[in-house]
């Protein structure tokens, strides 16, 4: 379906068209795709996902972009259906306070807003606020809870179209979408048009380094179109009249960065950090190519090692399901190649129950149904979340099932 993507022949950074393949992974589904038994008939197309080293700025990315309208305009997740998410984003707000000593009364606009869970934060502490997030619906109901949200994608028109509405902003943010937008730039000239003089942009990223270092590679998939690491951002910045003055390590979806950057010559100076995670990146060789070579390497002997075991109980006519039906789940049962072996996903999302996983169609059911079926081994697809997992179903192991962790290293417990 060539309307529904379209590839890059140039980094979406520095526009340099030397791109070479890093991470080879294998043709995926839209990861949150999920579907009802309504629509199993449809057939869902498999989209390209392979990462690409850009060997000019040492940025990292996929280069076959979905069409947006498509992953965005009716978004399901909120923000506020997670409580850890929520006080997240309430020390989130009241550390920038403090740290950029924003007054009463400052603007402070987020795009991906979402349900204005973070901005509603920001407000009670006296700020003014504005959400932008193309998902129409949820926008709506952002704006009826009292954070009006605009129902748009960013871009630097739009930008120029708020500043003239609304003024400028002390405080423009941006978490886990800013590995989202194709058009980097353009979005990044709109954050400079947009904020006031002494404005921050404030953004939360995955990390490279820890989806390299923790084995997150699940969470490659068609929403994340960059994988940041701090040299190429700092480079971005500089050339569109931006300094990154300030970096954030977090444990954040398994590791990220809150970044912090103004205008050139802005008020606050540039911290240590950034240029001490610049020089363990280059140290590292995270601008090489062999580094991701070996990712992969690794990646694949962890996947055999995960299809040899599954392979042999299999044949021993054992019964596997999986646990945990999310987006990386979709890029792992795909490059795993796990979809035909798995009789059924758990999961305790009740809007998933009852759906199907994208492209593969295998259903997802209640947790409960683990006790009802009886599956001899369950594979925690989940994987970052086994420990609560397995805490939640001790049940299981006690009564004979076992459960299997496919990353950082296989493991067998019972």
């Amino acid at each position: 379906m060539k309307e529904d993507i379209r590839r890059r022949e140039r980094c979406r950074l520095c526009d340099s068209p030397k791109l070479e393949l890093a991470v080879p992974m294998k043709p995926s589904p839209i990861a949150d795709a999920y579907v009802p038994a309504s629509r199993l008939g449809v057939p869902q197309a498999l989209y390209p996902l392979d990462l690409y080293l850009c060997q000019s700025c040492g940025h990292v990315q996929n280069l076959d972009v979905v069409n947006p309208e498509i992953m965005f305009r009716d978004y399901l997740f909120t923000t506020g259906s997670s409580t850890s998410l929520l006080e997240h984003f309430r020390k989130y707000a009241t550390d920038v306070i403090s740290r950029l000593e924003i007054k009463p009364g400052s603007l402070v606009v987020e795009i991906g807003s979402n349900d204005g869970s973070l901005l509603k934060f920001f407000k009670v502490q006296g700020m003014r606020v504005l959400g932008i997030d193309p998902a129409r619906d949820i926008a709506r109901r952002a704006t009826e809870s009292g954070v009006e949200t605009l129902p748009e994608f960013f871009n630097s028109k739009l930008a120029a179209q708020i500043r003239k509405d609304y003024g400028q902003a002390s405080v423009f943010c941006a978490n886990n979408v800013f590995a989202h937008a194709d058009d980097l730039v353009d979005i990044v000239r709109g954050i400079h048009d947009i904020l006031a003089d002494d404005g921050v942009f404030v953004f939360e990223a995955s990390y490279l380094v820890d989806i390299v270092d923790n084995f997150l590679f699940d969470t490659i998939y068609h929403e994340h179109v960059s994988y940041h690491s701090i040299a190429p951002l700092a480079k971005l910045f500089e050339r569109l009249g931006m300094q990154l003055i300030d970096i954030q390590h977090n444990a954040s979806k398994g590791g990220s960065i809150r970044g912090f950057a103004q205008r050139t010559r802005g008020r606050y100076p540039v911290q240590p950090v950034v240029g001490e995670l610049m020089a363990m990146e280059k140290a590292r060789g995270f601008n090489k190519l062999p580094l991701y070579q070996d990712y992969s390497r690794r990646i694949d002997q962890r996947k055999a090692a995960l299809n040899d075991f599954l392979d042999g109980e299999i044949v021993r006519g054992k019964v596997i399901a999986g646990y945990g039906a999310s987006t990386t789940t979709t890029t792992l049962m795909w490059n795993f190649e796990l979809a035909h072996k798995l009789a059924f996903v758990a999961d305790d999302n009740l809007k998933k129950h009852g759906l199907y996983c994208p492209a593969c169609h295998v259903p997802v059911l209640p947790s409960d149904e683990l006790y009802a079926r009886r599956p001899d081994y369950v594979v925690i697809l989940a994987w970052q979340y086994a420990a609560a997992i397995l805490k939640k179903h001790d049940r299981f192991i006690k009564e004979g099932g076992r459960f299997v962790l496919p990353l950082p290293e296989l493991k067998v417990l019972q």
